[in-house]
């Protein structure tokens, strides 16, 4: 299923910030969400790990004029610009954050510890130099919003196909945490960012809710090993489309400020 990425929240909230609508403070309490700490080390003028709030400020001191996300999955750097050295640890942790106007990027690695049901996670966001050049395979919003009505019809066809359940105590869970992932989309996304960047990303999230319910709720009625290897060739390139999707939301206000929107 397709999830909130840390990345997502530090690039939505600090483009906000970097536009003048959000404190920092604001912003790094946004970014944290439910983690314990978040600090970021390897920036520039800095001998160790810095805080949220001090490394936004220095970033936007180095020329930062925007942040972007990358969510690369194997054999699809999706928003990653190189060089291969960023793109391998961005690649591990399946996503990363590239500073627009300055050759930096954010890669996080997280820490969990404490026992079950009390994890306590800090994240620290390792700063590496990459490449000044437009990221990987990241389409326009209306790009975006197109691809996925379409991969949403294609999403319920292969679902209704190889009879995966769609109704009962599973699917229930699965279709009530998308509304409460919905109703909080527009938080997701920061003051600032259009609201076509937030109907794509609502999109994205409800088709990455029913590739969920294709993988987690039973075999349905791919009973063999091919009739299960067909279910994830068809779903592949739905579950990419809604990748892209969110990239495209998330990186929309960066867009725009390049195009002169705003």
């Amino acid at each position: 299923m397709l999830t909130e990425p840390r990345a997502g929240r530090l690039a939505a909230w600090g483009n906000a910030l970097i536009a003048g609508m959000v404190s920092p403070d604001d912003a790094a309490v946004a970014i944290v969400g439910d983690d314990a700490v978040h600090r970021v080390e390897g920036l520039p003028g800095e001998a160790g790990p810095v805080g949220l709030t001090l490394a936004l400020g220095r970033l936007r001191a180095l020329g930062a004029r925007g942040l972007r996300v990358a969510l690369p999955a194997p054999g699809h750097p999706l928003g990653l610009s190189g060089p291969p050295e960023f793109n391998a640890r961005a690649l591990e942790a399946e996503e990363a954050v590239i500073c627009h106007g300055a050759a930096l990027g954010l890669v996080p690695e997280v820490y969990e510890a404490g026992p079950e049901g009390d994890v306590h996670v800090e994240v620290v966001w390792h700063c590496l130099a990459v490449r000044e050049a437009p990221p990987a395979d990241v389409p326009s919003l209306g790009e975006a919003e197109r691809e996925l009505a379409e991969a949403l019809r294609d999403a319920t066809e292969v679902l209704t196909r190889l009879d995966v359940a769609g109704s009962g105590p599973v699917a229930e869970a699965a279709l009530a945490a998308y509304r409460a992932r919905a109703e909080r989309g527009r938080e997701v996304l920061a003051p600032g960012y259009p609201s076509r960047a937030v109907r794509v990303l609502e999109m994205a999230q409800r088709v990455g809710m029913l590739i969920s319910l294709a993988y987690e709720n039973g075999h349905g009625g791919a009973v063999s090993a091919a009739e299960m290897a067909a279910r994830g060739e068809a779903l592949r390139p739905v579950e990419r489309t809604a990748r892209r999707a969110q990239v495209a939301a998330y990186n929309s206000i960066v867009e725009e400020r390049e195009r002169g929107v705003r």
